[in-house]
């Protein structure tokens, strides 16, 4: 695990994860938000963001957290490991609303600066409908990957936590 692309809901918990991936094999963690979000929640144009991960997966090691469908077969193809973290959308919408209150006009570890916390409706439906909108093309995605890639779906707080616990 050199190569690492972390998916899932919002709220699943992948930022949280990648850092704590990222202490454990010292590798350098990147969040598509921070990268993407410019000040005032202006989003990074798709020739910005090919630009920008292209020249991360061109590295020796990464973890990147993020979806960004538009982009994602860059990590998809560049990764040797995938992880999908598949929470169940009650617990992603809890901390989706627990964020949002604890950040609430200010900005959070993972996102650009100038970008505050705020109530977005749009994002808690994104997050809602994650499970037929969005999983089914993620998992097709998977299952088309070449064989040599390590696709890891993880289903709940446990299996993270047990998941980081096996890791030397």
């Amino acid at each position: 695990m050199k190569k690492i692309a972390l998916i899932g809901s919002g709220g699943s918990g992948k930022s949280t994860l990648a850092r704590k991936l990222g202490g454990k094999l010292d590798i350098e963690v990147y969040h598509l938000d921070a990268l993407f979000w410019k000040p005032n929640w202006i989003l990074a144009s798709k020739e910005e963001q090919i630009t920008v991960q292209t020249e991360v997966v061109s590295k020796e090691e990464w973890i990147i957290d993020g979806n960004y469908n538009g982009t994602i077969d860059i990590r998809l193809n560049a990764a040797d490991t995938i992880i999908f973290v598949d929470i169940n959308r009650m617990i992603c919408m809890y901390r989706v609303c627990k964020r949002m209150i604890q950040y609430l006009g200010e900005s959070r570890p993972d996102m650009t600066v100038g970008n505050n916390e705020r109530f977005d409706i749009n994002f808690l439906k994104w997050v809602w409908n994650y499970p037929k909108t969005k999983k089914p093309a993620m998992l097709k995605k998977f299952d088309q990957l070449p064989k040599d890639k390590q696709v890891i779906i993880l289903k709940s707080p446990r299996e993270v936590q047990r998941f980081l616990d096996a890791l030397v």
